[in-house]
């Protein structure tokens, strides 16, 4: 198994994309800390995994923007099993899109990029603190397309996309030479997430197409002609996290289908 004795803290574990990533951690071998800002959902979430594997899973309801619990429960994941291995952090941006630039205002427009900001800061830093006394660990981060390509109407998604890989990258430089991955995963958005209808129809309804015919047409930018799946996501966290990818850091893993092309 690609992360058999490694310890994961999964921020924000309970939304579509943090439930794919546990369930693929878990399959792999994983010890899960997973995180959210409401308990139940997230017990839930452990509750199915249980169900389906003999993963040891820990749960805790955590404000990821609250740099002292975040370090608190850290330290308690810690004592329990010894060290920190993976870090990733999938907490929700909140609303950002369907809406030209010059229509939003200011703080509908810096919403996402402060709270992914300073999520990313919060969580990636206090895993960095840890991991570099056992001289090992990773740090993924979850962006988009939209920050290498630009799109009409998405507010300050893309933004806060392209300053979250700035942010990893100069992370990178500062944990490498503990011994600490930094690897960015960037997605297009995929069909069987759950609520995805809710963003894609503002978009299909301002190009005056149905949602299936957008969904189509994004599917046709691609090169394989498809869009990601959230499993797919999930399994190429897994890889990223494990030993396999060693000497990756730095760096952005194209999850895009090939609709960006590096």
């Amino acid at each position: 198994m690609l992360l058999e004795d490694k310890t994961a803290i999964i921020y924000g574990a309970a939304g579509s994309v943090g439930s794919a990533v546990a369930h693929a951690f878990a399959r792999e071998g994983a010890r899960l800390f997973l995180t959210g800002h409401h308990a139940a959902p997230v017990q839930d979430l452990a509750d199915r995994i249980s169900a389906a594997t003999s993963a040891d899973i820990h749960t805790a309801e955590i404000d990821a923007l609250d740099p002292a619990a975040v370090d608190r429960h850290a330290r308690e994941v810690v004592a329990t099993s010894g060290r920190l291995d993976v870090s990733f952090n999938l907490v929700g941006w909140g609303p950002a899109q369907g809406a030209a630039l010059v229509d939003i205002s200011p703080d509908y427009f810096l919403g996402p990029i402060q709270t992914a900001m300073r999520a990313q800061f919060i969580t990636a830093t206090t895993a960095v603190r840890h991991m570099r006394d056992q001289g090992s660990g990773v740090i993924l981060a979850l962006t988009a397309q939209a920050a290498r390509k630009p799109y009409i109407d998405v507010g300050g998604f893309g933004v806060a996309c392209a300053a979250l890989e700035a942010l990893c990258r100069q992370l990178a430089a500062e944990a490498g030479p503990h011994g600490i991955r930094v690897v960015c995963l960037r997605s297009a958005g995929s069909p069987d997430t759950p609520g995805v209808a809710d963003a894609w129809g503002l978009h299909a309804e301002a190009a005056g197409v149905t949602l299936e015919e957008w969904e189509t047409r994004m599917a046709a930018t691609t090169l394989l002609k498809r869009l990601p799946r959230l499993a797919e996501v999930g399994n190429t966290a897994a890889l990223m996290a494990s030993d396999y990818a060693s000497p990756i850091t730095a760096a952005v893993t194209n999850l895009t289908c090939g609709e960006v092309i590096d």
